[in-house]
């Protein structure tokens, strides 16, 4: 039995460059599954929980395909091989895509142009 953690782009360097992290033993709940994965990489709980230990509000945690805060939490149940996905929340730049506008595409070039016509910002 091991719990599989998929660890984003973001994240990776707190993994040593790991995109998925396999921990052995059973989890039971999401909350065991994680503390198992702080004792093997540390420096993620930081990134992942409050300091009141909680998941913080930017970052996503699916289990199994479904959203903790969906199912539990913390408390939410991690069977046999289980895959945990963390996912943070990622914004900014021109439409989400920094190099959009630098491509002209069409949905990105729209807002600009009907943008610079109000005279604001497009996105």
């Amino acid at each position: 039995m091991a719990v599989l953690f998929i660890i984003p782009g973001a994240l990776r360097a707190l993994t040593g460059g790991r995109d998925e992290v396999t921990i052995d033993g059973a989890a039971g709940s999401l909350s065991h599954a994680l503390s198992q994965l702080w004792t093997a990489y540390p420096a993620l709980r930081d990134r992942v929980m409050t300091e009141a230990g909680d998941i913080r509000p930017h970052i996503n945690v699916f289990v199994d395909g479904a959203n903790a805060r969906d199912i539990g939490g913390l408390a939410a149940p991690v069977g046999a091989d289980a895959e945990v996905v963390l996912l943070p929340a990622v914004s900014g730049g021109c439409c989400g895509r920094p190099s959009a506008w630098a491509r002209g595409s069409p949905p990105c070039r729209i807002r600009h142009r009907r943008a610079s016509r109000r005279r604001r910002g497009p996105c």
